[in-house]
Order: structure tokens, then sequence, then C-alpha cells
């Protein structure tokens, strides 16, 4: 059995936005900053129920597995809460047009009306993060953060070197 062969150097400005993105991640997924924002958004939503929200304000229709797999859940996981927020009418179920069989979940105009919410809310603590940027380095954050994702999502569709 052979060893991988050592890992190329990283750099220090890759150090750097790792640690400034893990940092992002932990304040922006704390279960305090979920219970402000949803006084902001005067919505009683649990964490899961946003991201559920916010796929579905993006893809429009979703098969339930589809979501549980976008989502990195357990299906059942994306079952039990999409029957809650049924019943709170916040999703419907509608008929495949390509398979009878299956279903799709879309917003309702009040899971419309509650992702809007949610959204605003959060630009407005967005808002008032970057009140003191100008717009010039507003525009270059913007640019290189969607130049980001663009690379991460080519990259996580891309298999893993070893593997």
């Amino acid at each position: 059995m052979t060893s991988p062969p050592p890992a190329a150097p990283v750099s220090a400005d890759v150090i750097a936005i790792e640690q400034a993105l893990t940092r992002i991640t932990y304040l922006a997924g704390r279960a305090r900053q979920h219970e402000r924002l949803m006084a902001l958004a005067g919505l009683p939503l649990d964490r899961a129920a946003v991201a559920i929200l916010r796929h579905l304000a993006e893809n429009e229709l979703l098969r339930p597995g589809m979501l549980a797999m976008r989502l990195s859940v357990e299906a059942s996981h994306v079952t039990r809460q999409l029957r809650q927020m049924e019943q709170a009418g916040l999703v419907a179920r509608v008929p495949d047009p390509d398979d009878r069989r299956a279903q799709l979940i879309r917003l309702t105009e009040s899971g419309r009306t509650a992702v809007d919410r949610v959204r605003a809310a959060g630009l407005r603590g967005m808002q008032a993060a970057l009140a003191d940027w100008n717009p010039g380095d507003l525009h270059e954050l913007a640019s290189l953060f969607e130049r980001l994702v663009k690379d991460f999502v080519a990259h996580a569709e891309m298999p893993m070197e070893g593997a």
C-alpha cells in the first residue's frame, strides 16, 4: 500500500479565506442569529423550514428527494418538515407532469411571502454590517463572491483526487 503524495503547501491567503468563511458560517448558523432573523421577519420558522423555503424560492418546483439531496439531509427529515410546512400553508404538493406517481413541492403564496420576509430581514442585517463600505469595495466583494461560489460548485462536481 502506497501513501498518498504530499499535499502542496497552502498559501496564507487561502488559509485566511478558509478561516473567514468558517467564522461567517458559524455566525450565520447560530441559533441566536436565527432567532434574531425570525424576530425581524416576524415569523416563527425553524432553520430547516427556512432552508427549504429558500431552496424552493430558487428552484420553483422540486421533488422531496431532490430537496433532501440538495440540503444534504435524510429524505425522512425533509418529508417530516414538508408535512408541517404544508399544514402551515407554506408549501403545496403538485403532481409531477413527467411522472404522475411522483409529487413536486412548490411554495404557496404564504410561503413566498414568508421567504421574502426572511430575505428582507437578512438583507437589512447585511446592509447594516456593510454600511461603512464604499460602493466600489461592495461591487468587488460581490464579484469575488460570485466567482468563489461558481468555483466551489465546479470543484464540488469534480472527482476527489486520490479517491
